[in-house]
């Protein structure tokens, strides 16, 4: 699933075809995806200008003229690509429709958005943006990692007490918004800290140098244009290649990449979560 870094990367590449335009053209072409469409969405879509495009969590969010805000969730295997950009930033040919493109824009600069999604867990909806914070998806949310709310006093405070693994406390969208998987085990590698450890028993000190080891890992990623294992591509259909520059995940039975460790990276399972983490230096 995509992952905030991920997610980011396809903000920024929507971002030139879809904010300022108008929606010329919405077209869906099935009535749910993971969960119901909202009711008449083609039509509250159609004649819709985009005045903002912004990501929460793994969520992007399109805020409209019409007071509505769309928002949209990739899913385990979905895609929004652009193709025809009058400022040549994406191909200029409209590809040939594929089997699952459920959801399409037409936008009045010329460029075409499609969701693509085959296995169908991506989602979308349609809130009031007065009170979209408010939405049962969006309320239980902790504070964006890369965000003001997100320092070293706050990692200390919710980590305390805690009887759950660190692993387990990082992936929790109530203390953080939009870590997943690859970049939880990332930064507890960069931090010399064990997926292992309890949250509430690691030292004060060592918890709140996790806060800017995390924003580092997110922003290395965000420059490689995310992370694509499986199904992610960024807005303009290329690939991320942060993958070329994991440390630990996915890297079971190799040697560990710290300089002067000698240590191999394991993997265990947490939370029906897989965890790579070298057990000689991290602790």
């Amino acid at each position: 699933m995509p992952e905030l870094p991920e997610v980011e990367t396809v903000r920024r590449g929507l971002s030139p075809a879809m904010e300022g335009a108008v929606i010329v053209r919405a077209q869906v072409n099935r009535p749910d995806l993971r969960w119901p469409f909202p009711d008449r969405m083609a039509e509250r879509l159609t004649g819709a200008r985009v005045l903002a495009l912004r990501r929460r969590s793994k969520y992007l969010l399109a805020d409209l003229d019409s007071g509505e805000t769309l928002l949209v969730h990739l899913g385990m295997s979905g895609r929004m690509t652009v193709s025809g950009d009058p400022q040549g930033q994406f191909v200029s040919d409209h590809p040939a429709a594929q089997k699952h493109d459920h959801v399409v824009f037409d936008m009045d600069n010329g460029a075409r958005v499609t969701f693509n999604d085959p296995r169908r867990f991506g989602a979308m909806d349609l809130l009031d943006t007065a009170t979209a914070d408010q939405h049962k998806l969006l309320s239980v949310l902790g504070p964006e990692p890369l965000g003001n709310d997100f320092h070293e006093q706050y990692l200390v405070q919710a980590f305390e007490g805690r009887n759950t693994p660190v692993k387990s406390a990082l992936l929790d969208q109530g203390i953080i918004a939009g870590l997943g998987n690859i970049y939880v085990c990332e930064a507890l590698f960069r931090s010399k800290i064990s997926p292992r450890r309890k949250a509430g028993q690691i030292s004060a000190r060592r918890v709140a140098t996790l806060v800017p080891v995390i924003r580092q890992v997110l922003a290395d990623a965000i420059d490689a244009g995310g992370s694509s294992l499986k199904d992610f591509r960024q807005a303009d259909g290329s690939l991320g290649y942060f993958q070329h520059s994991f440390d630990v995940y996915g890297r079971e039975g190799e040697a560990c990449k710290r300089e002067g460790c000698d240590g191999i990276i394991d993997r265990i399972t947490q939370s029906g979560r897989s965890s790579f983490y070298c057990g000689k230096c991290q602790r």
